[in-house]
């Protein structure tokens, strides 16, 4: 299995849309800068109701910037929520849910 099929996701229904976010434990080693040495970061992803991620165009995949991390694994999930909210108003700078619906997935 791979890491993301052991995460333990967590969702939310928002907008029409569903909000998946999975916290996960980072590998910090000496090279992580100490500004990001909280041990968790966060995977998502957005999709209509029952849509299956793994199918080409049918979810909107995020993750934390790479050196962003969060103290606890509730922190984590919910950054997570929160920016999967902001691709599904359509606020989140690089990420939209518009593919989804011009997609008509």
């Amino acid at each position: 299995m791979t890491e993301e099929e052991d995460a333990l996701w967590q969702m939310t229904q928002y907008e029409g849309f569903e909000v998946h976010v999975a916290p996960l434990l980072r590998e910090l080693d000496e090279s992580t800068s100490p500004a990001a040495r909280q041990p968790y970061t966060y995977i998502g992803y957005v999709c209509h109701p029952g849509a299956d991620p793994k199918l080409p165009g049918h979810a909107v995949p995020f993750h934390a910037d790479g050196d962003v991390g969060f103290a606890s694994a509730a922190d984590a999930l919910d950054e997570g929520m929160h920016v999967g909210r902001t691709i599904v108003d359509g606020t989140h700078p690089d990420l939209t849910v518009l593919p989804l619906v011009t997609g008509g997935v």
